[in-house]
């Protein structure tokens, strides 16, 4: 018998909450942004809440980088912007990744109570399910890192991608070409690609509709310098 309950989707504010597996939803564009980032070549990345933290522990791991994005715009002292494209072209190859963004890293900091936590995108959405699921902790709840209320976002994009994760999990047929054209044409990838130069490539939310590139999972784990992908 298959499952047929609606998912659990919950907001960053809500995240704190969440118990069991948990997967931590922002596919425009931290997470997305981070598997190219995997893809060429990072060892590994910390994921941190301030801007300030990230440079700070940037500072304290030579050799590594600060990537991401505050109110969508790269911080002064980072080396990469929250962008799949210039992760995918950058020379990664066994540096740490220090990533700071306004909604993606902001739920996994949120989470604090979940027992196992993933973070998710189109990119790497069946890689993702299978992990969730080889962990046998049952439904995972997810976090759609873009609603954000009090921004007036509504996180269609990363709702989307939340219930086409869902479908996959429960084998449901869904074609991931409506997913796609649901976030093309998503207030948040006009919003995306309206930053400019500098901050988002406009190939950004190309790479993000390319489902299932990756066949890697990204699962959060918590060591003495604090959250790593």
């Amino acid at each position: 018998m298959t499952e047929s309950r609606d998912p659990l989707l919950l907001r960053n504010d809500q995240a704190e909450h969440a118990t069991g597996p948990v997967v931590v939803i922002d596919v425009l564009r931290a997470f997305t942004t981070a598997a190219y980032a995997f893809a060429a070549g990072a060892a590994r990345i910390y994921l941190v809440s301030g801007v300030g933290e990230a440079l700070a522990l940037k500072a304290a791991l030579p050799g590594s980088l600060a990537m991401g994005e505050d109110r969508g715009l790269r911080p002064e002292g980072f080396d990469l912007p929250n962008s799949p494209v210039a992760a995918a072209a950058a020379d990664l190859d066994g540096r740490t990744i220090v990533q700071r963004t306004s909604a993606g890293t902001q739920g996994v900091v949120a989470a604090r109570r979940a027992d196992r936590l993933w973070c998710a995108s189109l990119v790497v959405a069946s890689a993702t399910v299978a992990a969730v699921q080889a962990a046998g902790g049952g439904a995972p709840a997810y976090v759609v890192t873009g609603d954000r209320p009090e921004r007036g976002m509504l996180g269609e994009d990363d709702r989307a991608t939340a219930l086409y994760l869902e479908d996959v999990r429960l084998g449901r047929g869904h074609d991931p070409r409506t997913t796609a054209h649901a976030i093309r044409t998503s207030d948040e990838a006009a919003r995306t690609l309206a930053l400019g130069a500098g901050h988002v490539d406009p190939l950004d939310v190309e790479y993000a509709l390319d489902v299932d590139r990756f066949d890697f999972a990204m699962e959060v784990s918590r060591d003495p310098l604090g959250l790593r992908l």
